[in-house]
């Protein structure tokens, strides 16, 4: 089932845009496109290859061309042969995400290792290099099967859970550097003294220094931005710099905002940006592709669903239990769009009663308890954590990230308050929502609720925390000819959009504006788009049809009087 960027898509030139926004140099070679690849029992390199496969998108998916699901205890091969243009220095080679383990070859000489399916990894492949080179890429993963990082992943796929992808799904590309380069930037506004602090971290012995509106700065820096102007969704303004170390030169931006939890002047507390309280408006975001499933078409499918939920009059987007390339937290950046970053989940197989049981008896379990999470495993209570920290790493400079969220609805969830720390120690900047929708542990600045068969009555925390409805709605209309399957899953059947429509209009009126004006701090509604059996969203899958126009949408939802 394609959208219309699949139906237009150019296997000669995908997905084409420099891959890392904040961090730009002059050129680079992007890899994406047809390689050869190869399903194994073994761990052994195929004599042979059993067709081509378009990367980046993995081989369960329709725009890949192979349509296959790489099993637990198999080996999934990729390789391909490039040449590069006369270059002087070092060679670096991103992959932007590769499911779930793998190891790449260059030449016969293994060059790197990773393991977790959802961050990006990078190896220096200068010493391999050769006039043409061999690049083979071997894959396993154990997906739903295993404790690693997984997400909405699994074999046994329905209702919420989703067809199983694996190998290389975001970009593949290379670039020169000189033998002293950036290697990473670490960027921090401060709001209430009007500067932004900037570190470089580098390669080589030579020092680095930011140029800011014509001035040079020695890193690390704090760097004064007089008389700025505040970054909002409604004027989401950025600040362009750069950082030179020797003869390399990286292109970069900031912008200038301030996240935090706060009384309002009723005494209650809030989500605050920039010092004053802002309802975060939003919806729950998969970021899953009739075509491409976790790999969007197109850098322009990517704006579309952004734009069209700004368009709906939403100010955020809660990126559920999924890591974004760099390009898409650019795009909300510069479009003016709050994203609360979702960490991936992982552990062994959920038991419906245990994670549900707030939803029944009101009990919410200590999460140390690692049996009943699923969390026996230590190697992979250890592999969460330094995908978390990966992950905080990653995507520290986004401007547009307001909120972490490490757990949700107690998926493999563990020591949640330890994990907080982590994330505090890593980023001061932003709120944690520690465990959204339940299994509180009473921690933190924030109550998560999810709310879905019954009537949200809002009531304020025991603890005074900030309260927020981190789910919600769902309601389904299954749009004929636009659906993955004939399942009609969601929380509630409409069979019209006229339906849909005046039943939304319903929600918002009768439960989240009452909610808002008695100090709710955030609404998320469930959700962007379908999602195979999912027909809950307010886009179809394929992203042909809006279900509800977007102007009709922003009346309903907004919260001004």
């Amino acid at each position: 089932m394609l959208t219309s960027w699949g139906e237009a898509l150019n296997k000669n030139n995908v997905l084409a845009e420099y891959p890392r926004p904040q961090m730009v140099r002059g050129g680079y070679v992007n890899l994406n496109g047809e390689w050869d690849y190869a399903f194994t029992i073994d761990g052994v390199e195929p004599s042979e290859w059993d067709g081509k496969i378009l990367v980046p998108f993995s081989p369960e998916c329709e725009l890949s061309g192979v349509q296959r699901i790489l099993k637990p205890g198999e080996y999934l091969w990729y390789h391909r042969e490039f040449t590069l243009p006369e270059h002087k220095g070092r060679v670096i080679l991103h992959f932007g995400a590769v499911d779930q383990i793998c190891t790449v070859y260059l030449n016969n000489v293994e060059i790197c290792s990773h393991v977790g399916g959802y961050l990006p990894f990078e190896c220096d492949i200068t010493s391999a290099l050769s006039d043409v080179n061999r690049l083979v890429v071997a894959v396993m993963d154990d997906s739903d099967t295993s404790y690693h990082s997984r997400g909405k992943q699994k074999f046994k796929r329905g209702g919420i859970w989703y067809t199983p992808q694996s190998g290389i799904w975001q970009t593949v590309w290379c670039e020169c550097v000189p033998e002293d380069y950036i290697k990473n930037l670490h960027i921090t506004p401060d709001f209430d003294s009007a500067s932004v602090q900037i570190s470089a971290e580098t390669v080589g012995n030579s020092a680095a220094c930011a140029i800011f509106e014509g001035k040079e700065y020695p890193l690390p820096a704090v760097i004064p931005v007089p008389d700025f102007e505040a970054w909002t969704p409604d004027n989401p303004k950025l600040y362009d710099f750069s950082v030179v170390c020797g003869e390399d030169r990286v292109d970069s931006y900031f912008a200038m905002r301030k996240f935090s939890v706060e009384k309002g002047s009723d005494g209650i507390k809030r989500l605050f940006l920039n010092g004053a309280p802002l309802f975060h408006n939003g919806m729950l975001d998969q970021g899953y592709w009739s075509d491409g499933m976790y790999t969007a078409p197109s850098d322009e499918a990517m704006i579309f669903d952004i734009q069209t939920a700004k368009d709906m009059g939403f100010n955020m987007l809660r990126k559920h239990i999924k890591v974004e390339p760099l390009r898409w937290y650019y795009h909300c950046d510069r479009l003016g769009m709050l994203v609360w970053q979702d960490m991936i989940n992982g552990g062994g197989s959920y038991n419906p009663a245990i994670i549900s049981t707030p939803l029944v008896t009101g009990v919410h379990l200590k999460d140390n308890h690692y049996r009943l999470f699923a969390r026996e495993e230590a190697e992979g209570r250890i592999q969460y954590e330094v995908e978390l920290r990966q992950m905080i790493k990653h995507l520290y400079n986004c401007p547009c990230i307001a909120m972490w969220v490490p757990f949700n609805e107690g998926w493999g969830q563990f020591d949640s308050e330890k994990m907080c720390g982590i994330i505090r120690k890593l980023d001061s900047t932003r709120t944690i929502d520690h465990a959204s929708g339940w299994h509180d542990q009473k921690i933190g600045d924030i109550k998560s609720l999810h709310v879905y068969f019954k009537k949200y009555v809002h009531r304020q925390d025991k603890l005074g925390r900030a309260v927020l409805l981190t789910e919600f709605g769902g309601y389904n209309y299954y749009c004929e000819g636009h659906c993955f399957g004939k399942r009609d899953f969601g929380y509630r059947k409409l069979k019209s959009i006229e339906e849909l429509t005046e039943a939304l209009r319903i929600l918002y009126s009768e439960q989240i504006k009452p909610a808002y004006e008695q100090g709710l701090a955030a609404a998320v509604y469930t959700q962007v788009s379908d999602v195979e059996d999912e027909v809950n969203g307010l886009i179809t899958y394929d992203r042909r049809v809006v279900k509800i126009k977007p102007e009709i949408m922003r009346g309903i939802i907004s919260v001004d009087k």
